[in-house]
């Protein structure tokens, strides 16, 4: 922050208060800050950084499902760097693959290394497939089945997209909505895929390709969100951890005050009076809050809208057991475990001399059998996986811990966008100055980034901007593609608006 904003005096007719002290909440409270404006941040967890936090266990750190710096949105990125140091980050390469029947396939599809893995006769079945789908395309392409068939052919879709895909959302991959494959592939298709692998790169002008490094915090994301929770106190604002919002009062369409519960002082109820509220809650949490109650439509709405939780598995190993991957997807229907991070590879500062630890991520609902099974078991399950994938000798593990991430992923299901929408319109009815910012706060699949984004925006706007904060990350454009014009950290055209950033968690199907 700027020297005259290192001490802020509050404006007295702004009172924000922030729900949430993940990016999307302390990017708000940060550039409050920066305007002069206190607010006060509360936060039901006791770690700030939400899902982009570093986790830490006997001095190893995890990144819970990897988050990679890297985006084309030129605020965003220049408010990384005020927050951090530039020695703070690593320079690190990108690398993922598939590991798909006892091969490696490169990810996204790159079409001459899926087609030599396949062999000349299933090469060949592919191509056929992808042809007739050009020739007879579905009729209905709104699910995530119908969309990826359309844009790669049955045979691709069933091998490198089906699985996995339902092993994230723990439902069919035809129930999942196109909207999410739209966000998380893009234009990218079985031809786009081949014309990159073949078209020389010289001179290319139009071709574009997949960014191939991206910057890192050397102690993980949790890093930036822990140095920027030190500059919003500094500033004067004030950040409760442990102090789970239970209720918003709101009357003549605003709300008027958030309660909150001092978890660290004996559960005491504490009022927040607040002029605005940014909310990076779950939106159907923060509507079901209301007081007044929302009418029965749109509770109903409110408990329509899923979640799909989230756990990691770490098994420490020596660094020869690891992999070049910053992470690997495991398309088997053998097992459950989804994604294999190295978190060596993202900085050698989350592990240890001589070693490295793999995170085994599971893909699950808060209550079910994964989510309630003991550690220990879960460690062996993780083991006993690899051991059957043939990525590791279960006898090479020297220690294992379990972290778990409730509400990871919003569900793009066949009526999330209706759900959506209605409480959308109540709460611009009745609690105007509620802004929901972040992932869960809109239910939208955002990266990092695009939370960031969104809190940014909204800031403005209570500052005096107009700005339609729920366009952020709509565009059309490949969020990993960079062409050899605008290069990666390039808006294209000079497109300052949120349209296209690179997704830095490693999400599913990227």
């Amino acid at each position: 922050m700027s020297a005259d904003a290192t001490h802020p005096t509050p404006d007295s007719d702004l009172q924000p208060v922030i729900i949430g002290a993940g990016p999307a909440g302390l990017t708000a409270a940060y550039q409050l800050a920066k305007s002069n404006v206190a607010s006060t941040v509360l936060e039901a967890d006791g770690v700030v950084g939400g899902i982009s936090r570093t986790a830490e266990r006997n001095g190893w750190r995890f990144d819970i499902g990897g988050h990679r710096f890297f985006t084309k949105v030129k605020p965003v990125e220049a408010l990384w760097h005020e927050i951090l140091d530039d020695d703070d980050f690593l320079l690190r390469p990108r690398m993922s693959r598939i590991f798909y029947e006892g091969d490696f396939y490169d990810y996204p599809l790159k079409a001459l290394n899926a087609l030599r893995n396949l062999g000349p006769v299933e090469a060949v079945r592919c191509v056929a497939s992808y042809a007739w789908v050009r020739l007879r395309p579905p009729e209905d392409t709104s699910n995530f089945e119908t969309w990826t068939a359309s844009r790669f052919g049955w045979r691709l879709y069933q091998m490198f997209f089906k699985t996995y895909t339902e092993k994230v959302w723990g439902v069919d991959a035809s129930e999942i909505q196109a909207d999410w494959a739209a966000q998380r592939i893009k234009n990218l298709s079985l031809f786009s895929a081949v014309l990159n692998s073949v078209t020389p790169s010289r001179n290319q002008k139009e071709i574009t390709s997949l960014i191939e490094e991206f910057e890192y915090p050397k102690f993980g994301p949790g890093q930036m969100w822990e140095r920027c929770r030190e500059l919003v106190e500094e500033s004067g604002s004030t950040v409760h951890m442990r102090n789970p919002v239970i209720r918003l009062d709101h009357a003549n369409g605003m709300v008027t005050s958030v309660t909150s519960i001092d978890i660290e002082n004996d559960g005491e109820e504490v009022e927040h009076p607040a002029s605005h509220v940014l909310s990076s809650m779950p939106l159907p949490l923060l509507v079901k809050a209301m007081n007044p109650a929302a009418p029965a439509n749109v509770i109903e709405a409110a408990n329509q809208l899923k979640f799909r939780d989230f756990l990691t598995v770490a098994l420490v190993v020596p660094e020869a057991d690891g992999f070049p991957d910053n992470w690997i997807y495991i398309h088997s229907p053998d097992v459950e475990v989804g994604r294999v991070q190295n978190f060596g590879r993202w900085s050698p500062h989350l592990v240890k001399d001589g070693r490295t630890c793999l995170g085994l991520e599971y893909f699950v609902n808060e209550g079910d059998r994964l989510w309630n099974a003991d550690d220990d078991d879960l460690i062996e399950q993780g083991k006993a996986e690899l051991a059957t994938l043939g990525l590791l000798d279960p006898q090479r593990v020297t220690e294992g811990y379990v972290v778990r991430m409730p509400k990871a992923y919003p569900m793009y299901d066949a009526t999330y966008a209706g759900n959506v929408e209605i409480l959308r319109a109540w709460l611009a009815e009745h609690a105007a100055n509620v802004m929901p910012v972040g992932r869960n706060g809109m239910h939208k699949y955002n990266n990092q980034d695009h939370s960031m984004y969104t809190a940014m925006l909204s800031v403005e706007n209570i500052l005096g901007a107009n700005h339609d904060v729920w366009s952020v990350n709509v565009e059309e454009e490949y969020h990993e593609e960079a062409t050899a014009e605008t290069g990666p950290n390039m808006s294209p055209a000079g497109n300052q608006r949120c349209e296209s950033a690179i997704p830095e968690e490693p999400a599913p199907l990227r």
